[in-house]
């Protein structure tokens, strides 16, 4: 247990390891950089990640809980119909897309970087993007939505991510939050 006050080296050696490789991306970040800018010895760093794959793995896993844990929290404390709750996973991402730390999807952007779509990167990305579909459709099923309806706004969203991120386009979750209203006014009138 650290002393009173003071976070554990692990979270410490977490939360520059999270920041680097959100900005810097992770091939291009080494363990020596992390070690020094999280002001901590190499054998705390290998006593706690064993290597950098280990490191990469818990950066991934407390990025999908924390991101997974902001955007439930926007969407629910928003609105309280159903239909509302999806409408607000876009003016969520709006939010996201105009704060001063957006640097992309952290997955999209770890998955470019690994080709194998199996290694670990590439799977945690994967079981992050099926996360985020799975909490979509959920929110579509509370709405009398169909599944293809959700299917269809999780790729707005995606779509959404990387044109704010790749071509700077902060008003396309907007754009794409105008498309869903399209798709479930359309489902909802053929009811």
């Amino acid at each position: 247990m650290p002393p009173r006050g003071r976070p554990r080296v692990d979270s410490v050696i977490l939360d520059h390891a999270l920041r680097l490789f959100y900005r810097e991306g992770i091939r291009s970040t080494g363990v020596d950089r992390i070690i020094a800018e999280a002001g901590v010895a190499g054998m705390s760093f290998y006593r706690n990640f064993k290597s950098k794959d280990g490191l990469v793995a818990a950066v991934l896993k407390r990025r999908d809980e924390a991101w997974m844990a902001w955007l439930t929290g926007v969407v629910e404390a928003g609105e309280a119909s159903p239909a509302g709750r999806v409408a607000r996973i876009f003016d969520a991402l709006d939010q996201w897309f105009k704060g001063p730390d957006f640097h992309g999807c952290m997955f999209i952007n770890a998955a470019g970087e690994f080709a194998d779509p199996a290694c670990t990167v590439r799977r945690a990305a994967a079981a992050h993007k099926e996360r985020l579909k799975s909490y979509m459709g959920g929110l579509c099923r509370s709405a009398g939505l169909a599944s293809e309806i959700a299917d269809m706004l999780f790729l707005l969203a995606e779509g959404a991510i990387v044109a704010a991120f790749v071509q700077g386009d902060l008003g396309a979750a907007g754009t794409a939050g105008k498309a869903a209203a399209l798709l479930i006014r359309a489902q909802t009138s053929q009811e």
